[in-house]
């Protein structure tokens, strides 16, 4: 099993790698981990990860002019799939981030925290950055186990707002809910950072090294 880990010279990439080949020892698989900037080997990976860190504006150019724009887009069809941070808000129509079209996989927009508040009223900063408990709105084998409300670490200042709510396989709050996981079929994406996650985000990577892309 090769498994892509796309380099678009954007995102914390060899942290990202290093995450996921820990992971493929702690769950005592041989898969063959890949940082690949190039299209043809995206192509030919039976599973693809999809890191992002940065502007959405930079991140979406970087991909059109790279050709793996359409390479991802392949992957999306058929392979199990895993996007992380800005690579899951790339998955979506759009983001107010620099009024940035995104790949479109998903139906709905990238939204900027706008006076976010806690309970008392007191306002929260932005970016969202720190730990902060997810929690679980539907089963899916990624989730095996990792406990209801488990902590992940997070770094961001817009978030996602799917058109499709079917798709929300789990949510944050920050002010208020939002969604942090999303996924349909093949498809999995992460609003926090995996590779910063510690115990958690390890058994999160090691369930999508094992994942067949079905739910």
């Amino acid at each position: 099993m090769k498994v892509a880990i796309v380099n678009y010279g954007m995102g914390n990439l060899h942290s990202v790698l290093h995450s996921v080949q820990t992971a493929n020892q702690l769950q005592q698989l041989q898969a063959e981990i890949i940082l690949t900037a190039r299209p043809d080997e995206v192509y030919a990976a039976d599973k693809i990860i999809f890191p992002g860190q940065g502007a959405m504006p930079d991140c979406m150019a970087a991909l059109q002019q790279s050709g793996l724009a359409e390479a991802l887009m392949d992957g999306l069809r058929s392979k199990p799939f895993f996007g992380i941070c800005v690579g899951a808000q790339l998955l979506f129509d759009f983001s107010e981030e620099g009024n940035t079209a995104g790949l479109g996989w998903f139906q709905g927009t990238v939204q900027r925290f706008h006076n976010a508040s806690d309970a008392d009223g007191r306002s929260l900063k932005i970016p969202h950055m720190g730990w902060n408990r997810v929690h679980q709105i539907q089963n899916h084998p990624l989730f095996a186990s990792i406990e209801q409300d488990e902590w992940f670490y997070f770094v961001h200042s817009y978030y996602l707002l799917p058109q499709d709510s079917s798709i929300v396989m789990g949510k944050a709050d920050y002010g208020s809910d939002f969604a942090c996981i999303v996924g349909k079929d093949n498809v999995f994406a992460t609003q926090f950072h995996t590779e910063k996650s510690h115990v958690a985000g390890l058994q999160l990577l090691g369930n999508f090294l094992r994942w067949d892309g079905t739910c």
